[in-house]
């Protein structure tokens, strides 16, 4: 290694931490520009890493195989026989989050299996979606194991969300950038030149150093070419060619059938078998084999694992492949794709040949395409929608393809849904709306009833509630009307928009219809989709007369169906789990949403995943199992960030930052800056999930002793009347309030917030509810001085807390009473934070441990 002293010393620093078991960075970011170096000091990191005795595994992102999904990883993980992807698999690795966290296990597995693990990826930045999500998890979860991902990109040809997601491990300390700058004169000159080209005067070297500009690449192409020539001896000019007509001088010398196999490796990239490279310039494996000795002697190829061929550089690689005619590289993939069919490979192995080989309408050939995306819609969206991209712009554009388009563009929409592109994804579905005319007897309604409701869905996680009803109203009004199956499922989508954005009375009536006519069709999936639609409804608008019986019906009906019942639409599950979840009915929240769990997963349900995941992990916070709340709080996050939609990320960082408030040490940010990321992502609206966001910014300040800014919150999610906050969970947010002016020393507002809170708790009649009114009367008593009063009303808090099943504000309540109990009875006092102490620990609430910290000394005085 030239000239890079100071990267390899940082490098051997982090493989020593790594091995050391001393934390740090997991991923290691080297960037610069092409031929910078790159690929020689990653390779010497494996190298160094290998000697430590660590396991090595190498996979490389390739510049015409940008779609090929989870490529560097696969091609890294092969030579441990893991498959990365098990494409259109029915079980917990069918959707690609699931994937994600089955990969980091398994690599953590690896790392323990020996001293560590290095695994290196080259070229990240021109790896595909899937593989990038998946480095983000790695980032954001680094597995607690002796393991580290050393990662090679072009900083300007790197996407901007690659760079956020390395910007952002940054942040977090688990990525350590380290950019490569060009190598100094001195290097190029007195240590490069002598060793590659001796023949060239030390002047001459200088020269083609300053036409370098110091990229070692650019600057060992022109030796070579200064000592060679473009013909015998001949002197080359370092200002007549630049880097690209330098590598392709190299090529000048070879025989028509070398060139030929040369330009075969550059399309073949990676994958350039000698059998396969036969195949695509249709010549005997002998002939080949001689032309890559020649070609290997003259280093433009170099062999690889799996008796597989590339060129020795990326760079070459680009500028043979493009000096290919095309028509002749769209032939080699035309015979690579047949030459894999013939030995029997999948669609997904097909799919990049015969995307490069289309020139025209070929049905073999989109059903090709179209079988690859099928496999692949749920581990790598983003591939699936790229595929039936490439299909319908080849499918004719005639009266007789109408439904296959349709087909294809509703299954692209689908994809886009749950890649980032949910715009897109609308549009498109406007599209296939159009394109499905009620009055042509052809178009099939299906499509078309489909079409409006997933439309109505990516309207929705836009946060364009509005016109998510609007275009559902418009379709159940139209003339002919669609059929009674299709009228219930656009009822059911309808009534999903309640109490997000529409308050459920306002659709009351259009749910009662909806489930009337999913009875006379004995429809019982959709009746219960009906009933968990209201009982989340009328748990919502606080009504516990209408709630508890909506909720009751509501289990009946999905407790009686199958797995296979409600298969298609899991949705119930979550709407019913969040009811029981508000009405305080934790076992029967987290059993549903355990079902709910296993069937969106087992289908590849990836809406449904986020909601059925925070209902759990709400059910686990308020029964104090805070570890895994975290865990299935980041989860919830991750999907929530891969399906792009702010208006989920609002409700899901908000959510999170719940959890944190209590699973962290008190003097931790973390879940103050989370709910100030939930209410950016909120934006102007003013509906359930954004007034959820601010409530909890409002939580976070309280707990960061900043009073002002949790009263300014509350009333910015609730309105000066705090009529918009959510009408079940008014105690518990009064409670905010009541403490900011407690604080505030504004003991006449605080006693009008408990006034109002036991109002709300005594309308509600729910145990965690009247606990929290409970504590904001104790609040204002003990602010008046009445200790005795204060400390009998955080007992009450703490009974009440308990007969429900709400540790957490059993845990809660005792620290908070236990002060206000040590001046009548010092011994009651600290029984009640032992009691408490101990149910912080076990739950894993840091925050909660803390507060028992600080009231340590006040209670056990010496």
């Amino acid at each position: 290694m030239v000239g890079r002293a100071t990267e390899l010393e940082r490098l051997d620093a982090v493989l020593d931490r790594t091995l050391e078991g001393g934390g740090g960075p997991c991923v290691v970011d080297l960037a610069g520009s092409a031929g910078i170096g790159k690929s020689r000091l990653l390779a010497e990191f494996c190298r160094r890493a290998r000697a430590r005795g660590m396991t090595v595994l190498r996979g490389r992102a390739t510049e015409y195989e940008r779609h090929i999904p989870y490529r560097p990883f696969s091609d890294a993980l092969a030579d441990h026989d893991v498959q990365v992807t098990q494409p259109g698999a029915q079980d917990a690795h069918g959707d690609r989050f699931g994937l994600q966290r089955t990969l980091a296990r398994q690599l953590a597995h690896i790392a323990r299996s020996g001293p560590g693990l290095c695994v290196a990826v080259d070229d990240l930045h021109w790896a595909d979606p899937a593989s990038l999500e998946l480095l983000d998890h790695l980032v954001r979860h680094p597995p607690d194991a002796p393991l580290v991902i050393v990662v090679a990109r072009r900083d300007r040809q790197t996407t901007a969300s690659l760079d956020a997601a390395l910007t952002r491990g940054i942040d977090l300390g688990t990525v350590q950038r380290l950019r490569l700058g060009p190598l100094t004169e001195q290097d190029c000159v007195e240590v490069l030149a002598p060793g590659s080209a001796p023949a060239v005067q030390r002047a001459r070297a200088a020269e083609l150093y300053a036409e370098s500009d110091g990229n070692p690449l650019y600057f060992l192409a022109l030796l070579h070419a200064g000592q060679t020539g473009r013909g015998a001896g001949r002197d080359v000019s370092a200002h007549s060619t630049g880097l690209g007509s330098v590598l392709l001088d190299e090529l000048t010398a070879l025989s028509a059938h070398q060139r030929r196999t040369a330009e075969a490796v550059a399309v073949l990239g990676d994958r350039g078998s000698t059998g396969l490279l036969a195949a695509v310039t249709a010549r005997d494996e002998a002939e080949v084999t001689a032309d890559l000795a020649v070609l290997t002697d003259r280093d433009l190829v170099r062999p690889e694992p799996g008796g597989r061929w590339t060129l020795r550089h990326p760079v070459l690689r680009a500028v043979v492949h493009d000096n290919t005619h095309p028509m002749e590289r769209g032939h080699m993939h035309r015979l690579a794709a047949h030459a894999l069919a013939a030995a029997g490979a999948p669609a997904t192995e097909r799919a990049h040949h015969v995307e490069q080989s289309l020139t025209g309408w070929d049905p073999q050939a989109v059903a090709v395409l179209s079988e690859a995306a099928r496999q692949f819609a749920s581990t790598a969206p983003a591939s699936s929608a790229h595929w039936l991209h490439v299909a319908l712009t080849h499918l004719p554009d005639r009266p007789q393809h109408a439904p296959l388009r349709r087909d294809l563009m509703l299954r692209r929409a689908q994809a886009l849904g749950v890649c980032g592109g949910l715009r897109e994804s609308r549009d498109l579905l406007h599209e296939v709306i159009a394109l499905s005319p009620p009055d042509q007897e052809q178009a099939p309604h299906r499509t078309r009833a489909r079409a409006v409701t997933l439309c109505a869905v990516m309207e929705r996680h836009l946060g364009r509630y509005a016109e998510a009803v609007a275009l559902l109203r418009r379709e159940l009004a139209r003339t002919p009307g669609p059929c009674d199956a299709d009228r219930v499922q656009l009822g059911l989508e309808l009534g999903s928009s309640a109490p997000h954005a529409t308050s459920y009375p306002q659709l009351r009536a259009d749910v009662g219809a909806t489930l009337d006519l999913a009875r006379r069709l004995g429809d019982e999936t959709a009746q219960a989709g009906a009933l968990a639609i209201a009982a989340l409804g009328e748990t919502y608008e606080g009504d516990m007369s209408a709630a508890r019986p909506a909720t009751d019906r509501a289990a009946a009906l999905v407790d009686a169906l199958t797995d296979r019942d409600l298969a298609g639409l899991c949705e119930p599950l979550a709407r019913l789990g969040w009811a029981e979840a508000f009405l305080e009915r934790y076992a029967d929240a987290e059993r549903h949403a355990d079902r709910g769990l296993l069937i969106a997963r087992r289908g590849g349900l990836l809406y449904v995943l986020p909601h059925l995941l925070l209902c759990k992990a709400y059910v686990q916070l308020q029964t104090l199992r805070l570890r895994t709340a975290l865990e299935l709080a980041d989860e919830a996050e991750t999907i929530a960030r891969g399906i792009g939609s702010d208006e989920l990320l609002a409700f899901v960082l908000a959510n999170k930052a719940y959890v944190q408030l209590f699973a962290l040490p008190p003097a931790d940010g973390a879940a103050l800056a989370v709910a100030e990321e939930a209410v950016a992502a909120a934006g102007t609206r003013t509906n359930w999930w954004a007034s959820t966001a601010w409530c909890v910014l409002a939580q976070a300040a309280i707990h960061a002793g900043d009073a002002q800014r949790a009263r300014t919150a509350v009333l910015r999610g609730g309105g000066q009347d705090l009529n918009a906050l959510h009408p079940s969970m008014r105690p518990l947010i009064l409670e905010i309030l009541v403490n900011s002016a407690v604080l505030s020393g504004d003991t006449q507002a605080a006693a009008a917030w408990a006034r109002r809170a036991r109002q709300e708790a005594d309308r509600l009649d729910l145990p965690a509810q009247r606990a929290s009114a409970l504590r904001s009367t104790a609040h204002c008593r003990s602010a008046a001085g009445d200790t005795a009063a204060a400390a009998a009303l955080f007992e009450r808090a703490v009974d009440t807390a308990a007969r429900g099943g709400a540790v957490l504000w059993e845990a809660f309540g005792l620290l908070l009473g236990a002060p206000a109990a040590a001046a009548g009875d010092p011994e009651r006092a600290r029984a009640m934070w032992t009691r408490a102490r101990r149910l912080a620990t076990t739950g894993g609430a840091h925050q909660l441990t803390g507060l028992a910290d600080m009231l340590h000394p006040l209670l056990h005085p010496e």
